[in-house]
């Protein structure tokens, strides 16, 4: 039995294979290409905005993850039912599944993969059975001491384990490739030129990958082009109304989509229709630096592919962060009441009605919410949307003026994080039109938008506010969310706290 999913086999075309796009051969796209170009969007209001949760559902049922846990809690407990008698209890087979499967997680063994093959994850695998089986003998040792499992026993279980999980995933795998063969799912590739349509003729070449190429979407050709094989889209509209008509569920880009303004605007399209993101690198040379990663690696073919994930990877991190944030945020709002309570006081005397300014910015994905803030100026002047700066501003009263200065105005965003508009940690939201502007001029700038605005970030704590350097704040963003963790926000609140009591004390 083989372990791996996608074996090789010659071309049906011959030649020099996809890489060269010589293999590459018109008639058989015909019927995807006439999909492709026949677009037209689906009948009724509502058939539009429900199609992308139901191609969430049909994309999650694809990737295999429960075919893969269910291999490997067999894999837990054959070997626990197979050690000697008496020597682990039946009931002690399902916590192990279990750690097992967060140990799997925790390695990335259940991230999509184009070709995946379990006797190249034999090596994880035999690692995370040495770590779950050495911490039951020393749980168990230290429980029941005249129990303890010997090394013989410890090694028995490990290989076995082993073993039995790389046959256990060798068979999804390969009943996965079948499906995919028989059901391919729609996909687009995104990029310029040749590379991407050298993409396109891999995956067409190769049916057990799973995707079928219905068009290129290319943001920097003229309208109307042609591959000479498949449509190019070249608009934002276009390429939206392929993704519906065509039921899309994957696209392949040929570059990092942060490397340019337009190609980056694709990512939020794609995840709002439930499409799986992969980073394809026909050149060999693409280094990610504004989307997470995942390992272990892939190929297409010999191309290096890599599937993006514009979300933090670790969902339970994720929740727990915004559990965290729930909890901090309410427990900040009851102990700063007092506080902000003289702050509204301070302003409705000194600076007239209008206690709180409300303005809108840009969160997480570029959904706009509202953001709450103490107001700084007179009733009679206004902060502009489109208005960088109004430090030093001649409405701005000593009230005003202090509470920017020492961040109090900022407490009302303790609400924006409770309601879910805004983390307590993560990249400073900005208003619409300056989204705009710095996205064309700052590469990467988009890439903030990954994950939820925050009230402080790592930017803050490095100086960077007020009137500082527009990609000085992006390159810091980013850097925490490529390498974000729950330590690195609580280090984050740790320092915002410290900074904000050296101010008080300088200024007392």
């Amino acid at each position: 039995m083989t372990m791996d999913s996608a074996p090789a086999r010659p071309t049906a075309q011959g030649g020099t294979g996809p890489a060269g796009g010589s293999a590459f051969a018109p008639a058989p796209l015909s019927g995807a290409r006439r999909s492709a170009t026949a677009i037209h969007p689906p009948r009724g209001p509502r058939a539009e905005q429900a199609r992308p949760a139901a191609r969430v559902r049909r994309v999650r049922r694809r990737d295999g993850v429960l075919p893969l846990l269910t291999a490997d809690a067999l894999a837990a407990v054959l070997t626990a039912t197979a050690l000697p008698a008496g020597a682990m209890p039946l009931l002690a087979a399902v916590p192990l599944a279990l750690l097992l499967a967060a140990l799997h997680a925790q390695a990335g063994l259940y991230r999509p993969r184009l070709a995946p093959s379990a006797l190249l994850e034999l090596p994880a695998l035999a690692g995370r059975a040495a770590v779950l089986w050495c911490g039951t003998g020393a749980v168990v040792a230290a429980v029941d001491p005249g129990r303890a499992l010997g090394w013989s026993v410890l090694l028995t279980a490990v290989c076995l384990q082993a073993v039995l999980a790389c046959a256990g995933r060798g068979s999804v795998n390969r009943l996965h490739r079948r499906a995919t063969v028989r059901r391919p799912a729609s996909a687009l590739v995104v990029g310029p030129g040749t590379g991407a349509a050298a993409v396109a003729a891999a995956l067409h070449g190769r049916p057990e990958y799973g995707l079928r190429p219905v068009g290129l979407a290319d943001t920097a050709a003229a309208e109307g082009a042609d591959s000479g094989v498949m449509p190019v889209l070249a608009t934002h509209e276009d390429i939206r109304r392929a993704v519906i008509q065509n039921s899309v569920r994957h696209a392949v880009f040929t570059r990092p989509p942060e490397a340019d303004e337009r190609t980056a605007s694709l990512v939020r399209l794609f995840h709002d229709h439930g499409c799986r993101l992969w980073l394809a690198d026909p050149a060999g040379t693409a280094k990610v630096t504004g989307m997470r990663v995942a390992h272990p690696a892939d190929q297409l073919w010999g191309y290096a592919v890599q599937p993006l994930l514009p979300r933090p990877a670790r969902p339970l991190e994720r929740w727990a962060k915004r559990g965290l944030d729930a909890v901090l945020a309410l427990v900040a709002l009851v102990a700063a009441a007092p506080v902000m309570a003289a702050c509204a006081l301070a302003v409705r005397f000194c600076d007239g009605p209008g206690v709180i300014f409300r303005q809108e910015r840009v969160g997480l994905y570029g959904r706009p919410f509202t953001l709450l803030k103490f107001r700084t100026l007179r009733a009679d002047e206004h902060e502009s949307a489109t208005r960088w700066t109004v430090a030093g501003d001649r409405g701005m009263s000593r009230v005003g003026s202090f509470l920017r200065k020492s961040s109090l105005d900022e407490l009302p965003q303790l609400w924006n994080v409770v309601r879910g508009d805004m983390s307590l940690v993560g990249p400073r939201p900005e208003r619409p039109f300056f989204v705009a502007k710095f996205t064309t001029v700052h590469p990467g700038y988009e890439a903030r938008h990954r994950m939820p605005v925050g009230i402080t970030g790592l930017a803050q704590i490095n100086g960077l506010r007020g009137d500082t350097s527009i990609e000085d704040r992006a390159r810091f963003d980013n850097h925490y969310i490529d390498t974000w963790s729950l330590w690195q926000d609580l280090w984050i609140l740790a320092r915002t706290a410290a900074s904000f009591f050296r101010f008080r004390l300088g200024g007392s």
